[in-house]
């Protein structure tokens, strides 16, 4: 015989015995076994108490205690005032995609110079931020340039 042939001949027996009950010993008592109605979830039961009446006497101290452990965040600091030069940056680099966007979708017949001014103000508004930026720490930071190792 092949092996091929054996392997044919146990995946037959497999397949065989599939509905027969297992001969072989259970190894857990008979007791165990779920019979259908065993699958059948059981009703939950939900015990509600009645409310305890609130304090109106509290004392300042408790309610001290009562809001220990929740992190009340600051308010966000402002936003900083931007000059001329950054907002007509910030008008230069989404201003130009846009016309191109509302231009194509509303078919409209773009001349070469359009095109090139839409990109040129793209690009231009990009460079003009990004040479704003800067490298430096802020004026304000101090002496102490954090953890040098």
């Amino acid at each position: 015989m092949t092996p091929q042939s054996d392997e044919d001949e146990v995946w037959r027996q497999i397949v065989a015995s599939y509905n027969e009950p297992d001969s072989a010993e259970q190894p857990w008592p008979d007791s165990e076994n779920l019979s259908p109605a065993d699958h059948e979830p059981e009703p939950t039961r939900r015990v509600i108490k009645a409310s305890e009446p609130e304090d109106d006497d509290e004392s300042p101290l408790d309610q001290e205690e009562d809001d220990e452990g929740h992190f009340v965040p600051e308010p966000p600091p402002p936003l900083p005032k931007l000059d001329l030069a950054t907002k007509v940056a910030w008008v230069a680099l989404f201003g130009g995609p846009a016309y191109l966007l509302v231009a194509a979708m509303s078919g409209w017949d773009m001349q070469g110079w359009a095109l090139f001014t839409a990109v040129a103000a793209f690009i231009g508004g990009f460079v003009a931020l990004v040479v704003r930026m800067g490298d430096g720490p802020p004026n304000d930071s101090g002496w102490d340039d954090g953890a040098v190792i």
